[in-house]
C-alpha cells in the first residue's frame, strides 16, 4: 500500500512549504524529513547517497536562511536591534496573515532601530534592507521546496 506513503509525503511537504513563510516552522528541514519519511515505506525510492545530498542541501539552506536577513540588514546600515525588531515584527505579523509577516518585518526593523537611536532615514533604510533579506530567504526556501517536490516525482517516474 504505497498510496497512504504518498499522503503521508504531501501533507508534511504542505507543512513544509507552509513553514518557508511562517517563521516558527522549520519548512524545508520539515520538506526534508518528508523526503525521509518515504524511505520508511515498502520500496525506498531515493538512493542514500541523495538522502545524505539533500541532508546537506537542507543545512545549507537553513543556515542562510538565518545569515541573510542578517547581512540585508548589516549590508543597510542596521543594527542587532534592526534585526531583532524584524523577528519580533514577523511574529506578530504572522496573526495578520501572510501579507503580516512582511509588513510586520518592516515595521519591526524600523521601530528597532528607532529604538537604537537611530535617525528615522537610517531606520527607514535598515528596515528596507531587513525586508529584503526576509524576502530572498523566503524566496530561497520556497524554491528549494520546490525542488524536493520535483525530486519527489522524478524518484517516481524513474
Amino acid at each position: 500500500m504505497l498510496w497512504y506513503w504518498y499522503i503521508i509525503f504531501f501533507a508534511v511537504w504542505i507543512v513544509g512549504l507552509a513553514g518557508c513563510v511562517l517563521p516558527v516552522i522549520p519548512g524545508p528541514l520539515i520538506a526534508y524529513g518528508a523526503l525521509l519519511l518515504m524511505q520508511l515505506s515498502n520500496k525506498p525510492p531515493f538512493s542514500a547517497g541523495m538522502m545524505l545530498f539533500w541532508g546537506v542541501f537542507t543545512l545549507i539552506i537553513t543556515i542562510l536562511d538565518y545569515w541573510v536577513p542578517i547581512y540585508g540588514t548589516k549590508k543597510a546600515g542596521g543594527t542587532k536591534w534592526g534585526s531583532n525588531g524584524a523577528i519580533i515584527g514577523m511574529i506578530i505579523g504572522m496573526f495578520l496573515g501572510p501579507l503580516g509577516l512582511f509588513i510586520g518585518a518592516f515595521i519591526g526593523a524600523f521601530v528597532g532601530e528607532i529604538l537604537n537611536k537611530q535617525s528615522e532615514g537610517k531606520a527607514l533604510k535598515a528596515a528596507f534592507g531587513s525586508f529584503l533579506g526576509f524576502i530572498a530567504g523566503v524566496f530561497g526556501k520556497i524554491v528549494f521546496v520546490l525542488m524536493i517536490l520535483a525530486y519527489f516525482f522524478i524518484g517516481l517516474i524513474f
